[in-house]
C-alpha cells in the first residue's frame, strides 16, 4: 500500500540554474512505498522541444536504428545514429552489453540521424573479459536494459570518473546483491560483469517485488517528469527530464534501477522515517550550490577520463580506433551541453539543448 502527500513547489525549487527564463509551478506527488524504497514523483509541463521522434537507446537499438562500436578503446565508444529521422538520447550510466566487455556510458548525449560514428566515453563495468561472449557481437552492443543502480557506481561515473573506482563500486555491488538474496549473482560465465549480475533469477525476482505496484506511476500520471529516490529513509538522488513522454520511456530502466539498490541496501532489522517534504525541497535546492563545470562527451578529447587498466585489457589511449571519420568525428558540438555541479553532499548533473537552452535531463546524486 502507497503512502501518499502532496506538496506544491515554485518555480525555485526544481529550476534554480542559470540560463533559465521562464518555468512553470512544480509539484511533487508522494510519497509511494515499497518496502524500503519510496519515490516522490515530479510533476511539471514539457520544456523539451520537439521531443516527439526523440528515441531512448534501449529502444534504438531493439529498433535497429543505432549502433554502438566497439573501439578497442576500455574508456572509448562510439555510437552511430543511422535511422533517417529519429534522434537518440544516450543518458550517462546507460549499460551497453556484448562488445569485448560490458560498458558503462558516460555522459549524456542526443545523437542526431545520420550521425556518423560519435566518440563517447564509457567505463568498463566487467574486468578481466576482452574477447567475445557467447554469440555476443564482439564489435558491437545489442542491448541497453539496465543502468548504473547503486548510488556508489553513480558517484564513481559521475564525481570521480576513475575506472579503479567502478570496478570497485561494481565488486561491493555484487556483494551486497549476494548478502540479500542469499546465493552467489556473480554469473559463471563472467563472474566481474554487472549486466549479467543484474540478470541473475533471483535478483529479478526479488526487484519484481519492489517495482510490481511502482513501475505504473509515471503511466498513470501524465504530467510528471521525474522523480526522487529514498532508500531506507534516506534521499538517494533524482532524475528529471525536459519531458513526460521521454521520463515514461525510461521509467522502466530508472524504477528497476532504484529497486536494485534498495534491494543492496536492504536490513529487515532496520528502521527510519522518510523525510519530510521540507528534506526534499532542500535536497533538490542545495544541490545547485557549487562550482560548475562542463563535461566533455568524449574520451578523446578527455584526459581525466583515461585511467589505467589492468589485465588482459588494453590500457585507455586517447585516439578512437576504427572510426572512421565524419562532421560529428571532426568536432561539430555535441547538441547538448552538459555542466556539473558539485558540492560537500550531492553531484548535479545538467543536460540542455544548445537549440533553445531547454532541459533534456537532470540527475542528482547524493554524497
Amino acid at each position: 500500500m502507497f503512502l501518499r502527500s502532496h506538496l506544491v513547489l515554485t518555480s525555485l525549487l526544481l529550476f534554480s540554474l542559470p540560463l533559465v527564463a521562464t518555468e512553470p509551478s512544480q509539484r511533487i506527488s508522494g510519497p509511494f512505498s515499497q518496502s524500503n524504497l519510496t519515490v516522490f514523483l515530479l510533476h511539471g509541463k514539457d520544456t523539451l522541444s520537439g521531443d516527439s521522434k526523440l528515441m531512448t537507446l534501449d529502444e534504438a537499438l531493439e529498433k535497429k536504428k543505432l549502433i554502438v562500436h566497439e573501439t578497442s578503446n576500455v574508456n572509448l565508444l562510439a555510437v552511430e545514429n543511422i535511422s533517417d529521422d529519429v534522434e537518440v538520447f544516450v543518458q550517462s550510466g546507460d549499460i551497453v552489453k556484448g562488445g569485448r566487455q560490458d560498458r558503462l556510458i558516460a555522459c549524456d548525449m542526443i545523437v542526431p540521424h545520420k550521425s556518423g560514428k560519435v566518440p563517447i566515453s564509457s567505463f568498463c563495468c566487467e574486468n578481466g573479459r576482452w574477447k567475445q561472449r557467447g554469440s555476443e557481437s564482439a564489435a558491437e552492443f545489442g542491448v541497453s536494459n539496465a543502468q548504473a543502480a547503486n548510488q556508489a557506481l553513480k558517484l564513481a561515473v559521475n564525481s570521480s570518473r576513475d575506472q579503479a573506482e567502478v570496478w570497485a563500486r561494481v565488486r561491493e555491488a555484487q556483494k551486497k546483491l549476494a548478502m540479500n538474496v542469499g546465493k552467489p549473482v556473480a554469473n559463471a560465465t563472467s563472474p566481474s560483469s554487472y549486466q549479467l549480475t543484474l540478470e541473475d533469477k533471483e535478483v529479478l525476482t526479488k526487484v519484481d517485488n519492489y517495482t510490481t505496484d511502482l513501475k505504473k506511476l509515471v503511466e498513470d500520471n501524465a504530467d510528471a517528469i521525474g522523480f526522487v529516490i529514498v532508500i531506507n529513509g534516506k534521499v538517494e538522488g533524482a532524475e528529471l527530464y525536459g519531458s513526460h513522454s521521454l521520463f515514461l520511456k525510461l521509467w522502466p530502466k530508472l524504477i528497476f534501477g532504484a529497486a536494485v539498490d534498495a534491494l543492496s541496501e536492504l536490513d529487515a532489522k532496520k528502521t527510519f522515517k522518510l523525510p519530510t517534504e521540507k528534506d526534499i525541497e532542500v535536497f533538490l535546492v542545495d544541490a545547485s550550490k557549487g562550482k560548475e563545470k562542463e563535461i566533455v562527451a568524449s574520451a578523446a578529447t578527455n584526459q581525466q577520463m583515461l585511467a589505467p587498466t589492468s589485465g588482459a585489457q588494453p590500457r585507455p589511449n586517447s585516439n578512437i580506433a576504427g572510426t572512421g571519420t565524419s562532421k560529428t568525428d571532426a568536432g561539430k558540438p555535441s547538441r547538448v551541453v552538459v555542466v556539473s555541479t558539485e558540492n560537500d553532499k550531492t553531484v548535479l548533473l545538467e543536460a540542455r539543448d544548445r537549440k533553445d537552452n531547454s532541459i533534456v535531463h537532470r540527475s542528482y546524486i547524493a554524497k
